[in-house]
């Protein structure tokens, strides 16, 4: 049986962009009108309706959260700024979850079904932890996305797609630089280098330490969440017991570090100073822990207006945000103690 001619298959009889068919059957009024006759003389030889292809258009985003097994409280938030912004504008965003190796071939990813038929996810936002091989699969069937740029793994350039950035290196930058400004001067720092939101806290911690002439302590372990702040904690106090302050990768991990050295009987700020990243959970720890604030809610939002304002207009220039973050100071921070009388 022949298979029915596509858009693509269009876009080659008119001898134009499969850009253009898209705005041609979206009705957007940029497109030339000579153009958009040669499009419909093609599509009436083809067989196709552009009037029902219209009919078909439906006001569906994706939000799509790769290669993580739970919505982070974090990427929640992102969701609701997209969420949130989708309602505003009377689109509809639905929330999937998606698993893939990076090196899948692009050709070869199974994309979920809701994006393998355009009309019913016409744009994608990538939340979760993401590779190139799935912005080349989306964009090989011509669909438009937006990503956060923090999570992004493997080679990549921020210049051929919409992106939406939180500026975690000079939040950690601060952190490490309050710490300083307190006195402390063994500061370590606890995270996974293989995750790059991690390893981006990991250049601003050791920039800061750099610029203040003191030598960076990174502790690179292979978990995630409050096991990491608990397990790192242990390893390294086992061996440098001169730590006076820890910066966590998140808060996350910052409560795993909590729950350590009240084993270890060090009290925190007293003996132990400590910050977070990302503001989750800083309020509810005891006692409450300094921790650097991100803006999630509207890194949903602008990646959710980025994949809209592509659809509107596929070959607009890739546009590029960063949010500046906020150092949030609690009682998990003092001066470092005094050293034992000997």
């Amino acid at each position: 049986m022949a298979k029915k001619p596509r858009l693509r298959d269009l876009a080659r009889a008119a001898n134009v962009s499969p850009a253009t068919v898209s705005r041609v059957v979206a009705g957007n009024p940029s497109v030339d009108p000579a153009m958009r006759r040669q499009v419909e003389r093609a599509a009436k030889k083809l067989g196709i309706s552009l009037e029902e292809k219209r009919k078909d258009k439906s006001k569906v985003l994706a939000f799509l959260l790769a290669n993580r097994d739970v919505l982070h409280s974090f990427q929640a938030r992102v969701l609701l700024g997209a969420e949130n912004y989708c309602t505003q504008h009377n689109w509809e965003l639905l929330f999937m979850s998606f698993r893939y190796a990076p090196e899948t071939p692009p050709d070869a990813l199974h994309l979920p079904q809701l994006l393998s038929n355009r009309t019913n996810a016409r744009a994608v936002i990538l939340g979760g932890s993401n590779f190139p091989n799935l912005f080349q699969a989306l964009e090989t069937r011509g669909l438009p996305y937006a990503v956060l740029g923090n999570n992004i793994l493997g080679e990549w350039k921020p210049a051929n797609c919409d992106v939406a950035f939180s500026d975690d290196i000079a939040g950690a930058s601060d952190a490490t630089a309050h710490l300083i400004s307190k006195g402390h001067r063994s500061i370590a720092y606890i995270g996974n280098l293989q995750l790059p939101w991690f390893n981006r806290c990991s250049i601003g911690y050791e920039r800061a330490m750099a610029a203040a002439g003191l030598a960076p302590r990174t502790v690179d372990f292979r978990s995630d969440g409050s096991q990491l702040g608990y397990l790192a904690t242990k390893a390294i106090l086992s061996k440098h017991r001169d730590l006076t302050a820890i910066l966590a990768g998140s808060d996350q991990v910052a409560a795993g570090v909590y729950e350590a050295l009240r084993e270890m009987n060090i009290e925190i700020p007293a003996k132990m100073s400590v910050v977070g990243f990302n503001d989750t959970q800083g309020s509810l720890l005891f006692p409450p822990l300094t921790s650097v604030r991100e803006f999630p809610e509207e890194l949903g939002r602008h990646m959710a207006e980025f994949a809209l304002q592509r659809l509107q207009d596929p070959d607009r220039v890739t546009q590029e945000i960063t949010f500046p973050t906020q150092l949030v100071p609690r009682s998990s921070v003092g001066p470092p103690a005094a050293p034992a009388a000997g």
